[in-house]
């Protein structure tokens, strides 16, 4: 804070001169663990104090309870599809104030220009943005991203008031074998936050990791991967996203074991517009975490204070003296509804959506080689590998077993289905080819170029003749969601930044989506789950067992791939 401003805040709070004044609320002090009664003044987006005060602008609470700002651990805005500004203007609603952003996906396909448009498009806004800088791009050398970043690149980004540390570190396996590159980068954040991302690693190999450097981690699939981690030191994001829906039964075991909970987070990761708007976001993970046993006030503090020292976030995160005046007012401490929300001492209005100017070097990001007739002819010989998605996991099964054939190709059927990964960056023509199981897609095709996490074309259907027309749209559309059927294109999502997001207004997008989950069960495909999100993560090698990259089918947990394209 400037000298004249905290002159200023010091004299205000001294003369109980407020601009703002909160009455009559029941406000969660997230330090004592307890429930006071009272007013809360605000001047100049900082909070004066608690008690009994006045103000030229006041707001009856009536008794409800008065909460800090929400915060998101960790979250990446490129997943819900819409710009920053749109993200913002839903999540706000909801109560989340403030987010730590990882960039990773957007610098997938852009690079340092991808993390910098970023920045700029979140610097105007009411949400409080922080970021940490992409630490694996690409994610690993078994897939072709769209750029490469290294601790060279890094540096001109380390002064930047809102980039905090360093994002989740996927590649485990080369933090753990201590390689070069991945040291650089480590060691260029040594005192910074450094986010972890380390799906059951456990043992010498946890250790190996944790004295690396990373201090969270937001992959636990278990209560036992969690204890093993907590114990390790690390700090636990707690996810409940759009794809990663086993949550609720770690709260359960957490609060049957009473845990400590002060160095437990929340955060959504992954979450699609739609699911924000019918669920909440950071709210929603409230609301389960009481509905399965978490202290509603304990619940608080792993939506705010806990995240804003994990990260460093001094003044952020609880109502007191000095502190930013970030608040939410909930109806009550079950259900989370938000009542009012106040950003930077301000109460929050969502705002009409405003027109968006192009960049060229983050539009246009679709660069596919031209098609051959057969380039999804997939040979049979022998047993197959076939990937198995997990219900509401980011995990996947291998299963090796005999599949459909025809003249000696595969064919879909008993429940399997072809899957495609095209390198869009580089229009190499390298296109992995494998086979899917529990997306049982009946005369067509779905494809998306958000693809974690170097966002290749990802395309699945029962024909290749559909699979085809999906990916010659969203090569077209410039990126994007595609459902088609029996050769005519039943749903589109354009996503022309960098293939990932939408610059249009935030009901169109959740429109395209309705309509695109409308298709997708006319295809037979079961909308229980998000189909597009399970679709989404099927190339990513960093998450056991098996994925599918533009190289081939990928074995993650023995690091070898079992069936390459053929030249």
């Amino acid at each position: 804070m400037e000298k004249s401003r905290l002159r200023s805040s010091i004299r205000n709070a001294a003369s109980r001169n407020a601009a703002f004044v909160i009455k009559n609320a029941n406000i969660v002090n997230v330090f004592t663990e307890e429930i006071m009664h009272g007013d809360v003044a605000v001047r100049d987006g900082i909070i004066l104090g608690i008690g009994s005060y006045s103000g030229r602008e006041e707001y009856d609470a009536k008794g409800a309870f008065l909460c800090p700002g929400l915060i998101d651990s960790h979250v990446h805005i490129e997943s819900s599809m819409a710009h920053p500004s749109r993200f913002a203007n839903l999540i706000l609603q909801q109560g989340t104030t403030t987010i730590i952003a990882d960039p990773h996906e957007i610098a997938n396909v852009c690079g340092t220009d991808g993390i910098q448009y970023m920045l700029e498009q979140t610097e105007w806004l009411p949400l409080s943005v922080f970021m940490m800088l992409p630490s694996c791009v690409p994610c690993t050398a078994f897939e072709t991203s769209g750029a490469k970043i290294t601790a060279k690149d890094m540096e001109q980004f380390l002064n930047h008031p809102r980039v905090l540390g360093l994002g989740e570190v996927m590649d485990y396996a080369a933090t753990v074998a201590g390689e070069g590159e991945m040291l650089d980068k480590l060691q260029l954040f040594q005192k910074r936050p450094i986010d972890g991302h380390a799906p059951m690693l456990s043992g010498d190999a946890l250790n190996a990791y944790c004295v690396a450097g990373p201090r969270t981690d937001h992959e636990c699939s278990g209560f036992e991967e969690v204890l093993e981690k907590y114990r390790s030191g690390m700090r636990i994001h707690l996810r409940l996203g759009s794809a990663c829906r086993g949550i609720e039964t770690i709260f359960r075991r957490i609060a049957d074991t009473g845990l400590p909970l002060r160095h437990m987070q929340f955060c959504t990761d992954d979450k699609h517009l739609e699911n924000i708007r019918d669920e909440g976001h950071i709210n929603y993970i409230l609301r389960r975490a009481v509905a399965n046993g978490i202290d509603p006030v304990q619940a608080v503090q792993m939506a705010t204070i806990n995240a804003a020292e994990t990260y460093g976030l001094y003044g952020y995160g609880a109502i007191a003296p000095g502190y930013r005046a970030d608040m939410v007012l909930f109806d009550n401490l079950t259900d989370f509804h938000p009542l009012l929300v106040v950003t930077d001492g301000q109460i929050f209005h969502p705002e009409a959506d405003l027109p968006i100017k192009p960049d060229p070097k983050i539009y246009n990001s679709v660069h596919l080689a031209p098609r051959k007739a057969n380039v999804l002819s997939l040979p049979v010989e022998g047993p197959m590998p076939v990937i198995h998605p997990v219900d509401g996991e980011l995990l996947t099964r291998l299963t090796m077993e005999e599949v459909p054939v025809r003249h000696g190709r595969f064919v879909a059927g008993n429940g399997l289905v072809k899957l495609a990964v095209l390198e869009r960056h580089h229009a190499s023509g390298r296109v992995g080819l494998g086979i899917l199981s529990g997306l049982p897609i009946q005369s067509g095709a779905m494809a998306t170029t958000v693809g974690h996490d170097s966002h290749n074309l990802i395309v699945a259907g029962d024909n290749d003749a559909d699979m085809l027309i999906a990916i010659d749209t969203l090569e077209e559309c410039g990126g994007g969601y595609v459902v088609v059927s029996n050769g005519a294109v039943l749903a589109k999502l354009a996503l022309p930044v960098a293939g990932l997001m939408s610059d249009a207004p935030l009901e169109e997008i959740l429109k395209r989506q309705q309509e695109l989950l409308q298709a997708a069960a006319l295809l037979g495909v079961n909308n229980t789950s998000d189909p597009f999100i399970t679709l989404s993560f099927l190339a990513l090698p960093v998450i056991p067992d098996v994925r599918l990259t533009d190289m081939g089918v990928f074995d993650v947990t023995n690091m070898r791939f079992l069936q390459k394209p053929k030249d």
